[in-house]
């Protein structure tokens, strides 16, 4: 699995800012004209989530490409096909693993009592 893939969340570092009307944002800096906010901590998590799906998929049509081809006999190397099946396993492993853990944190954030 590429490991450039499994970057941090940009922005994290400063998830919480005060902006000069001494206001706190958890999701980015306000603007004081809209009073909205802008770059939220959501966006960039959500793109590098579809990121890291577009990775996936990319894996995995790359797997199945070297798959047919090495069917086709047109690959030599038998190397590279176990290469390529690897790394598509590993990174639809990750991605479930990712979405079984969001699906477990939106159903303990429902069953919250208000």
């Amino acid at each position: 699995m590429d490991l450039a893939a499994i970057t941090p969340v940009n922005g994290l570092e400063k998830a919480v800012e005060v902006n000069p009307s001494g206001r706190t944002s958890f999701t980015g800096i306000l603007t004081e004209k809209e009073d909205k906010a802008e770059g939220t901590l959501f966006d960039s998590f959500l793109n590098s989530a579809i990121n890291n799906i577009k990775t996936t998929n990319e894996y995995l049509s790359d797997a199945e490409d070297m798959n047919i081809k090495f069917a086709m006999g047109e690959v030599e190397n038998a190397h590279d096909l176990t290469i390529a099946l690897q790394k598509a396993s590993t990174a639809l492993q990750y991605t479930v693993a990712v979405r079984d853990k969001l699906l477990d944190a939106y159903k303990e954030l429902m069953q919250m009592q208000i």
